[in-house]
């Protein structure tokens, strides 16, 4: 074997294109038409020349390694808005950086055929793991990438998964607890809840922290059916649920809206019933969204940490990737609540 070899930074030797030209027999361009997956090389040169790129592991850049170790070095990442996600997006792409890969963003447009059509297309060789972030997934669908041991994660479920499908997701729950224990420490005893899509494990999991927290505080029994009131987590979804909430004979003190979105909507309903946000009512939101401290009043919210969640999603999937035991295939990351403006003691009302 020659001794002309090319060392990278801290690294072992690689053979140069060199080697593989000679052990081939073949001139030097040849090897380079083969590694750019040029047409005009005959099938049986193609094959000689890679089973000695192979051979001599040659991986002087990203094409390179993929031919050797049939890896394309794309990772995919379903969303179903790019606008929405963006610090997820940020926090994934850092660590997709560090492996030296390239995070391919597909946008699923709340679409469920778009959606199957991506993941058919990433479990097609088109990535060679995804990050998910579904508006609608199927247990079914995940269940057959799970059986043909395509390596993903699902950051954020929409519904309850198998055990065996892993997953990342904030504490909903303990988010939902320290929301309502704010309201409640404020003297506020009959508190309005805004929900999302109530079949939705963020949906479930809030609804969950603030029974918690009115069964601790003896309020349970007392909060009234009427007092749900279900979203949408959109904007005129928190609208038309705030009306609701504030048409009721004895409307509530406070309001607790399952997403910042939904809160500035319960605002905007506040307003139209001339009540002044917080010294006739509070509100409370969940995300810290980059708009919840400009609106007016400022938005006390429960942070979610977004950026950790793409982070971590593209750690997890990575040990998925390499084979790695997970213990247990929950992760699930804390929020914090931030207080502002938008929240005060509870007033006396007649």
């Amino acid at each position: 074997m020659s001794d002309k070899r090319a060392k990278s930074q801290g690294g072992p030797s690689r053979a140069l294109i060199w080697d593989i030209a000679q052990r081939s027999g073949v001139s030097i361009a040849t090897v380079s038409r083969v590694l750019n997956e040029r047409p005009d090389v005959a099938a049986a040169t193609r094959e000689r020349v890679l089973a000695h790129v192979r051979e001599l592991g040659y991986v002087s850049n990203r094409h390179a390694r993929s031919l050797v170790s049939g890896h394309t070095n794309y990772i995919g990442f379903t969303v179903p808005r790019v606008d929405h996600f963006v610090e997820i997006l940020e926090g994934a792409s850092q660590i997709a950086e560090e492996h030296d890969a390239n995070l391919v963003i597909c946008p699923t447009r709340h679409e469920h055929s778009r959606e199957v059509t991506l993941l058919e297309r990433l479990r097609s060789g088109g990535a060679d793991g995804a990050v998910l972030i579904l508006p609608s997934e199927s247990k079914e669908e995940l269940a057959q990438l799970r059986a043909q041991n395509y390596p993903f994660v699902v950051i954020d479920p929409r519904y309850p998964l198998g055990e065996e499908i892993p997953a990342v997701s904030v504490a909903n729950m303990s988010g939902g607890r320290a929301a309502t224990e704010h309201l409640v420490e404020h003297g506020h005893r009959r508190i309005g809840v805004i929900t999302g899509y109530p079949d939705w494990t963020a949906s479930i999991d809030r609804l969950a922290g603030f029974h918690a927290v009115l069964i601790a505080a003896g309020l349970y029994t007392t909060h009234t059916p009427e007092l749900v009131s279900y979203g949408d987590f959109t904007l005129d979804g928190g609208y038309k649920a705030a009306q609701r909430l504030l048409a009721l004979t004895h409307r509530p003190t406070a309001i607790f809206a399952f997403n910042d979105v939904m809160a500035v909507g319960a605002i905007r309903a506040a307003h139209e019933h001339n009540l002044r946000v917080p010294e006739d009512i509070s509100v409370v939101g969940f995300d810290d969204s980059p708009f919840a401290s400009f609106v007016t009043p400022a938005l006390t919210t429960v942070r979610q940490p977004s950026y950790e969640l793409g982070r971590v999603g593209i750690e997890t999937l990575y040990r998925v990737m390499e084979g790695q035991s997970i213990e247990g295939t929950r992760i699930e990351l804390s929020t914090r609540l931030i207080v502002r403006d938008s929240t005060a003691p509870c007033p006396t009302i007649s």
